[in-house]
């Protein structure tokens, strides 16, 4: 197994590379890996030279594997043309060695510490001295920013996150298979939880009872700890499970929740009313499912993301509630809960075939009530598919 990898701790220099013309496209054989095609093609629209990529969903996406983020650093350096190089702690050797990287493998044992090896990539890679060299600003920590800085002295180092992370954005036909089954899992899940759901229990009490069905229907893990709020709590958007409060009759109930299928989340929003509700919170409902329906008709290929964030959002700012209104309409859903695209206003981008996003507006009496009804759409070359299936008329459990 580890003779995929080539690992070299001393005398890199002695790996010749040619001087680096700029800009460079992706289109030299030299270093080709047709895993890294989508990459390059993104670097090459942003002008880079160079990207760093950290364990995270966009490691995931070209490795087909990831690894956490601990005190030891672990990157993969890919330039526009040549050869990769990863930096890897020593006792991950053997794992690393499951993706088989097509390139240069540095390690690096904890008693001797990480700068060696970042010291050593640079010297492999004297054609990015200095390197235009995007960076994941929203996943990288700063030792490990600070270690690429110190060893590509004169590379600029620019936030790069969104362009590299275009690599995601239209997911294929079996990432769309594992939402639905991720996504089926969560349905299923709260159908057998709002079963169980009674005056009294307590907002944590119903958390464990979401949790538990959850990994009972097949989930491989969470897409987030799961909100479960009721009565005032429900109008805090993110709000946390209480073990002091007890569920009443009139409460607004709120699941916000998702299973994780191969890496891959469900992200479901759902709000029900505990034995009853009056009719000023059935008009509350209303409005959000009206604005929830609404984004599900708009956002479709070809509507730009901010169109349809006016359009749902018009719903509600029409209403007698508009107050009420704390957030967007939605964001993109994959491998992270929160992706491109961003449903909300000012954004120009055009939905496209295979983009996912979730359509969830909501309204927040603070103190008293809050309501979100949550989709996962996908865009089609037709328009787009909803793929959430839960019901959204209003419910009244636990009476």
């Amino acid at each position: 197994m580890l003779g995929l990898l080539r690992v070299l701790v001393c005398h890199p220099s002695s790996v010749a590379f040619a001087p680096m013309e700029h800009p460079i496209r992706p289109d030299d054989n030299t270093g080709n890996s047709p895993e890294l095609a989508p990459i390059r093609v993104a670097m090459a629209d942003a002008a880079l030279d160079a990207v760093a990529i950290v364990p995270g969903a966009n490691f995931k996406k070209l490795f087909k594997r990831d690894f956490h983020l601990m005190e030891r650093p672990l990157l993969v350096l890919i330039p526009l043309v040549g050869e990769a190089v990863a930096i890897v702690p020593n006792l991950e050797l053997a794992s690393f060695a499951e993706i088989n990287f097509q390139g240069l493998v540095f390690d690096w044992r904890d008693e001797d510490g990480y700068r060696r090896a970042f010291a050593d990539a640079a010297s492999a890679m004297p054609q990015l001295a200095s390197a235009r060299f995007g960076i994941e600003a929203q996943r990288m920590r700063v030792f490990e920013y600070m270690a690429l800085q110190a060893s590509f002295a004169n590379a600029k180092f620019v936030d790069a996150h969104a362009d590299i992370s275009t690599i995601r954005l239209h997911k294929t036909i079996d990432e769309v298979e594992l939402l639905r089954r991720a996504i089926a899992i969560s349905e299923r899940a709260l159908a057998a939880t709002l079963d169980e759901v009674a005056i009294g229990q307590s907002e944590k009490q119903i958390e464990g009872m979401l949790v538990k069905q959850l990994f009972a229907h097949g989930a491989q893990g969470l897409s987030f700890q799961p909100i479960v709020a009721a009565g005032d709590n429900s109008a805090q958007p993110h709000a946390s499970a209480r073990a002091d409060y007890f569920i009443k009759r009139g409460d607004a109930l709120l699941f916000d929740f998702g299973a994780n299928w191969e890496g891959y989340n469900a992200d479901i929003t759902r709000t029900f009313f505990v034995g009853e509700a009056s009719d000023y919170d059935r008009e509350f409902y209303q409005t959000v499912l009206a604005a929830n329906q609404r984004g599900r008709q708009v956002c479709r290929c070809e509507t730009s993301a901010g169109d349809g964030d006016d359009a749902v959002q018009q719903v509600l700012e029409t209403s007698r509630f508009a107050e009420f209104v704390r957030h967007k309409t939605g964001h993109g859903l994959g491998l992270e809960v929160h992706e491109a695209p961003q449903i909300m206003r000012g954004n120009s981008q055009r939905l496209a075939s295979g983009m996912v996003f979730t359509i969830e507006p909501g309204l927040y009496r603070e103190g008293e009530c809050g309501v979100r009804i949550e989709d996962v759409v996908l865009a089609t070359d037709e328009g787009n598919e909803c793929l959430t299936t839960f019901p959204r008329d209003l419910r009244v459990v636990g009476g």
